[in-house]
C-alpha cells in the first residue's frame, strides 16, 4: 500500500505520526499546499521513531483544490490509496483526482450541502455526500473504492451502529450520535480563551446549516440549528453536557446501511459556542463568498469565514494549553437480541494529557486521525474489501474494533472502547 495523504494540518500531522507505529505500508507521502508543515511532521517521526520508520515517508507540495494536480501527484508517487485529511471544501477535487489517478480514496468529512433555497427546514435540498454517492457508478465500473466519512464522527461512531445491529440488537428504534467534552484552552496568563478545538472552518459549516435527522417513515428532513436540546451524560468523569441538534455525515451514511427507524446527531457545544456562532452568522461571517477588503498591498477579496478561521488559534497548536477529555460515541435504543427492550452507549474517551504525550497532538485530531488509519490497514490486510462509495456502516465492524482494543505490544492500537448498558 502506497498512501498519498493530502493535508499536513492537525488531523494530517495525527495521521502520519499514528502510521508511523504501524507496518502495513510501504510509503506515506505527506502532502501540503505548504509543503514545510509536511516536513515538520516527518522530521518528528524521523526524531521520535529513526531514520528507518522515517524511510517510509516521503513530502512532496500538492494544491487539493486542483483534481488535475491531485491525479498527478497521485501518479507521480505511485499512489495506492489517496487520505483527504483537508477541509470539506476540497473534497470534490480530491475525489476526482483519486479516481482519475485509478487509486482508491478515503475521507472523514464528505462532500457539502446545500440547504434548499426558499426553505431550508422544509426539505434537504443538496444533502452531505449527495455528490459522492452520485458518482458512485464511475468507482464501481473503474473497481475503485471509495470509503467516505471514515473519520471518528463520522467514521467510528458508524462502525458502532454497524456493531450494534449485528450484535448487539433485533430491532433498533434510534441510532443517536452524542458527542461531549470537558476540553479547556486557557492562554499563557491561564485565563480560559475561546479556542475551538478543530476546524472553525468546518464547525461553522456543521453547526449554521439546518440539521438533518432520518425517520424511517419520512426519509431525510431539516430542523433549525441547535434544536432539542438534551442534557447527556458522558462517561470517564465528563459528566452531563448539553448537546443540540447540528448537520452531520451519520445521519446521511447510517440509514442506508442499518436499519433503524430514527438516526440523529448531537453535539454538546455549550452556551458560548452557540453565542459566538450565531454572532458569526448575524454579522455574515459564516459566509464564503468573498467580499472586497482593503489591505496594505490595495483592495483584496477573501472569505469572511477565511478570516475568522486565520483570526482563531490553528487547532494543531493549542495541545499544550488544552486540558481534559473529549467522547466520541453512539447511543443506541430497541429491542435487544434476547427481546428486551435495551438502550446502549457506545463510546471512544480521548485524554489530552495522553495524546499530547505520545503524539504531540491535541486530543479532539488524534481521536480523528486514529480510525482511517486504521480503516487503511483492514484494507491493507483484506479485512475489508469493497468497491464503489461506500461508508463505514458498509463493513464487519467486528475486525475494527478488535484491532483498536487489542494492545499495541500485540499488534493492535491499544485504544480500548466503552459499552455501557444505561437500562440497568
Amino acid at each position: 500500500m502506497r498512501i498519498l495523504l493530502v493535508g499536513a494540518g492537525g488531523v494530517g500531522d495525527a495521521i502520519a505520526k499514528i502510521a508511523a507505529r504501524r507496518d502495513f505500508f510501504e510509503l506515506l507521502v505527506v502532502s501540503d499546499y505548504d509543503e514545510s508543515r509536511a516536513e515538520r511532521t516527518v522530521e518528528w517521526i524521523r526524531e521520535r521513531h529513526g531514520d528507518e520508520v522515517a524511510a517510509r515517508f516521503a513530502t512532496t507540495r500538492i494544491d487539493a483544490s486542483d483534481p488535475d494536480v491531485v491525479a498527478s501527484v497521485a501518479r507521480e508517487m505511485r499512489a495506492t490509496h489517496v487520505m483527504n485529511a483537508v477541509e470539506p471544501k476540497f473534497v470534490p477535487s480530491i475525489f476526482a483526482g483519486a479516481l482519475a489517478a485509478g487509486a482508491d480514496y478515503l475521507d472523514m468529512a464528505m462532500s457539502l450541502s446545500e440547504p434548499h433555497p426558499t426553505d431550508p427546514y422544509a426539505q434537504t435540498g443538496v444533502k452531505l455526500g449527495d455528490d459522492q454517492f452520485a458518482q458512485a457508478p464511475d468507482w464501481q465500473a473503474a473497481g475503485r473504492l471509495a470509503l467516505v466519512g471514515m473519520g471518528v464522527e463520522p467514521g467510528l461512531s458508524d462502525v458502532f451502529a454497524r456493531y450494534a445491529a449485528d450484535h448487539l440488537f433485533s430491532d433498533i428504534d434510534e441510532l443517536g450520535v452524542r458527542d461531549g467534552a470537558n476540553l479547556v484552552v486557557t492562554d499563557e496568563e491561564g485565563n480560559e480563551i475561546f479556542a475551538p478545538s478543530f476546524s472553525i472552518w468546518t464547525t461553522i459549516e456543521e453547526c449554521l446549516n439546518p440539521p438533518v435527522i432520518w425517520e424511517e417513515d419520512g426519509g431525510w428532513f431539516t430542523t433549525p440549528p441547535f434544536s432539542e436540546p438534551e442534557v447527556f451524560d458522558f462517561p470517564e468523569g465528563i459528566g452531563p453536557v448539553e448537546c443540540v441538534n447540528v448537520e452531520h455525515e451519520e445521519v446521511l451514511l447510517m440509514p442506508r446501511w442499518v436499519d433503524a427507524k430514527r438516526v440523529t446527531f448531537k453535539y454538546g457545544l455549550g452556551d458560548e459556542f452557540i453565542t459566538v456562532l450565531k454572532t458569526l452568522h448575524l454579522l455574515g461571517l459564516d459566509s464564503t463568498t468573498p467580499v472586497r477588503v482593503r489591505s496594505a498591498n490595495g483592495p483584496v477579496e477573501v472569505a469572511p469565514r477565511d478570516v475568522v478561521a486565520a483570526s482563531l488559534p490553528d487547532p494543531a497548536t493549542i495541545g499544550p494549553r488544552m486540558t481534559g477529555k473529549t467522547c466520541a460515541g453512539l447511543w443506541v435504543t430497541g429491542t435487544g437480541t434476547d427481546g428486551t427492550p435495551r438502550e446502549v452507549y457506545l463510546y471512544h474517551v480521548s485524554d489530552n494529557e495522553w495524546t499530547m504525550a505520545e503524539y504531540e497532538a491535541q486530543c479532539v485530531v488524534w481521536q480523528t486521525a486514529l480510525n482511517p488509519v486504521i480503516a487503511l490497514e483492514l484494507l491493507a490486510t483484506g479485512a475489508w474489501t469493497g468497491t464503489g462509495v461506500l461508508g463505514p456502516e458498509a463493513f464487519d465492524a467486528a475486525p475494527f474494533l478488535e484491532v483498536m482494543a487489542r494492545p499495541e505490544s500485540d499488534g493492535g492500537y491499544g485504544q480500548a472502547w466503552g459499552m455501557e448498558d444505561r437500562l440497568a
